[in-house]
């Protein structure tokens, strides 16, 4: 049985503005200053466990053309362009398909580009075992992240009975909750981030999706004889537009009696804000995590500043603050008030007083 990897490619990451825009979203930036973007840690991190041959993203056309100068080692016919964004179940159904056409035996994980682990042996540790599992069994494999925190930005999975590193049933998925809620879900033990990373086989996700997405199920029956042809583009895009607008979490994982989980320690954020960006650059004497090249700080702490692109700056007297520049588009905010960025950045062509 082969193995694929499914990176879902697609969002915008509008909490990093400036950095991340609809142009140039945040899974194509080196957001951490490593010198790689977060698509390319992404497939450095599972090219042990898969050739790149058999590496998949899906993507929306207009960042087909960045994927190919990000990823050369992956064929063009791999790299699969969405018409428009439906959520991640059509995003996945497309691509499971895609595979199935071609490869009927296969073992696949699915993987958001835009995600952070830091301890890469451990998790693909994790990820073998995972699909030495769905290997064998008609079954869906999703990943839990042992929680650190009482944290409100992730959904959780509850599975009463796990042990790390070890598959076993899932109870119940969570939506995000408020603190209250999250501080007794890390109390409990039984509750774990979902990381939305998924195992299966081809053969499997076909079948989910048939019982309990049944309309996706019948527009992929629509597309799939013009996969790997030349009007494979052109049915893209009359028929997949059609399809339900649904997250795979409600489309299939919270309906299926058929999914289990393995859980872990692995270093992973989503990176889905800028204080979750701080927490993964080295901070200087004061507590400022800076990204870029001549940056002066003066009487300044706990800042992330993010000015890859700035031949100098000089800062002084922040305390706890957002300092980040990207194609000319400036934000100085406070950490505190990073929730309201997806407002600035929407209104970027306002002027207050």
């Amino acid at each position: 049985m082969d193995n694929h990897v499914v990176i879902m490619a697609g969002g915008i990451g509008s909490r990093l503005w400036p950095a991340s825009t609809p142009e140039t979203p945040k899974q194509f930036i080196d957001v951490l200053g490593v010198g790689k973007t977060l698509i390319q840690l992404t497939v450095e991190r599972f090219l042990p466990l898969c050739d790149i041959s058999k590496f998949w993203v899906v993507t929306s056309e207009k960042y087909v053309g960045t994927v190919m100068e990000q990823l050369p080692g992956i064929p063009e016919d791999n790299i699969i362009a969405e018409p428009e964004p439906r959520n991640t179940a059509p995003c996945i159904a497309l691509a499971c398909r895609k595979i199935h056409k071609r490869f009927p035996q296969a073992n696949i994980v699915v993987t958001p580009a835009d995600a952070l682990v830091l301890e890469t042996d451990r998790f693909r540790k994790l990820i073998s075992e995972a699909l030495a599992f769905t290997a064998g069994n008609d079954s869906i494999v999703t990943v839990g992240v042992i929680p650190s925190r009482p944290e409100t930005g992730y959904g959780y999975i509850n599975a009463g009975n796990a042990a790390p590193e070890k598959v076993c049933k899932v109870d119940a998925f969570k939506e995000k909750p408020d603190i209250e809620t999250a501080r007794k879900y890390l109390a409990d033990g039984g509750y774990f981030w979902n990381a939305g990373i998924f195992v299966w086989t081809a053969e499997t996700i076909e079948k989910q999706l048939m019982r309990y997405a049944p309309q996706i199920a019948g527009v992929m029956d629509e597309i799939e004889p013009y996969l790997y042809t030349d009007r494979e583009k052109e049915t893209l895009a009359r028929l997949f537009p059609t399809c339900d607008k649904i997250s795979i979490d409600y489309a299939v994982m919270e309906k299926s009696d058929d999914i289990y989980v393995i859980t872990g320690s692995f270093g992973w954020s989503d990176l889905g804000s800028w204080g979750s960006v701080k927490t993964h650059i080295a901070g200087d004497e004061d507590g400022n995590s800076i990204v870029g090249g001549d940056i002066r700080m003066f009487g300044s702490r706990n800042c992330i500043v993010h000015l890859p692109d700035v031949q100098t700056a000089v800062i002084d007297g922040l305390d706890g603050y957002i300092v980040a520049e990207k194609n000319g588009k400036l934000l100085v905010c406070r950490l505190s008030e990073e929730q309201r960025i997806k407002d600035y950045s929407a209104n970027s062509s306002k002027r207050t007083k």
